[in-house]
């Protein structure tokens, strides 16, 4: 690794398509933003936080996420997500995530990633 504080952070934002929906995502039967596609968003700010910061041949990747989506959002509007590192313990990385659209929080939670070594891990995949 190279330097992975606390404190890194990145935002990433979503303009809600049909394709964002629950009905798009087969995750429910409303066209609101889908949960998956939500925390797929928190998790790209994630990687963009330690873009950079990772050794040449390393990577992370997803190992744990806790979430909570709090309200929904219709298509059309933009959704921001924020990632804050939050905790380093060897190669395993906490953030803080916190999405929002123009009316509030929408969505918090937890995301854990490992720094992995990228032929290493594919060595790895079944």
């Amino acid at each position: 690794m190279v330097a992975l504080l606390p404190g890194l952070s990145a935002k990433v934002h979503l303009k809600v398509s049909e394709k964002d929906t629950a009905i798009a995502f087969r995750s429910g039967e409303v066209p609101v933003l889908a949960t998956p596609r939500l925390i797929a968003l928190c998790e790209e700010a994630t990687s963009l936080a330690v873009a950079g910061n990772i050794k040449e041949g390393c990577t992370t990747v997803g190992m744990r996420v806790r979430f909570d989506h709090l309200a929904p959002t219709r298509v059309g509007v933009e959704v921001t997500a924020e990632a804050t590192l939050e905790r380093v313990e060897g190669s395993r990385l906490t953030f803080t995530v916190l999405a929002r659209d123009p009316n509030g929080v929408i969505g918090v939670g937890k995301v854990t990633r490992v720094v992995v070594e990228v032929e290493r891990f594919l060595k790895k995949a079944h």
